[in-house]
């Protein structure tokens, strides 16, 4: 199991912009090689989704992802198990909801995602406050638990999140649910900031992020970018793998030249 925030760290040390591409877990049979090709295109790690029924922060692309993998019958073992049957030699984050993580509980999942060779989990319905129980089997597991810092965080809550945070730093460029956008504002260069003063974790956006223009200007101002309707969308019209690895390809290049 890779160790998510020493990899990225290592990374940015050689000069390197991070790239964080997500998928669907389980959403199509492929699933597991489109998680392969991406990694082969360039990606420094891989946020892979676990569908749940009431996913409060994705857009309707990744919903639409969420239901196809849910009515396949995809569950929480079955994507983990997916994750450990790939070849992935960067760290593997997985995204889902705090019900699925109770409901499985704490201890048992944490250790089912270290069992797997996933590095860390992304818990967005999961506020600070609330966190100290999972986190606790999550640190035991080897788990990082990557926290988010929205637009609206005051800065006493950011250095809340920063204190607690392990592997990097989501920071959310614009408020609402994941989707394409064609402007992404100017809210994600006053939240990077804001978690600079906090920390020197690394500083990944996401959350509207869908070209390799807008890729680039992300990465300007933080360590990388997360991605995910843009790439999802594309498997959803059945691009597959290699379409997959064509347009995380155009990312990494757009950023190496940041």
């Amino acid at each position: 199991m890779a160790d998510l925030e020493k990899e990225l760290r290592a990374r940015r040390e050689r000069g390197r912009k991070l790239l964080i591409p997500y998928l669907m877990g389980g959403m199509s049979d492929d699933w597991g090689k489109a998680l392969e090709a991406v990694i082969a295109a360039g990606a420094d790690a891989v946020e892979v989704g676990v569908p749940f029924s009431d996913p409060m922060m994705d857009g309707p692309v990744v919903q639409e992802a969420g239901l196809r993998a849910l009515e396949r019958g995809t569950t929480p073992d079955e994507v983990l198990d997916g994750v450990a049957r790939a070849e992935t030699p960067v760290p593997v984050a997985v995204m889902t909801y705090y019900n699925l993580i109770f409901r499985a509980g704490h201890k048992r999942i944490a250790r089912k995602m270290a069992s797997a060779g996933v590095g860390a989990a992304i818990l967005p319905d999961l506020p600070i406050e609330e966190i100290g129980p999972w986190a606790a089997e999550a640190d035991a597991a080897g788990v990082a638990t990557v926290l988010l810092v929205a637009p609206s965080s005051p800065p006493e809550r950011v250095a809340r999140i920063c204190d607690r945070a392990r592997g990097f730093v989501y920071a959310v460029a614009r408020m609402g649910v994941t989707g394409e956008r064609a402007d992404l504002g100017s809210d994600a260069a006053a939240v990077v900031g804001r978690i600079r003063d906090c920390t020197d974790m690394p500083v990944c956006v996401g959350v509207g992020v869908s070209t390799p223009e807008q890729a680039a200007e992300v990465c300007a101002v933080a360590d990388g970018v997360v991605v995910g309707s843009a790439l999802v969308r594309r498997l959803l019209e059945g691009g597959g793998p290699e379409a997959a690895a064509a347009f995380v390809g155009s990312l990494r290049r757009a950023i190496d030249e940041v």
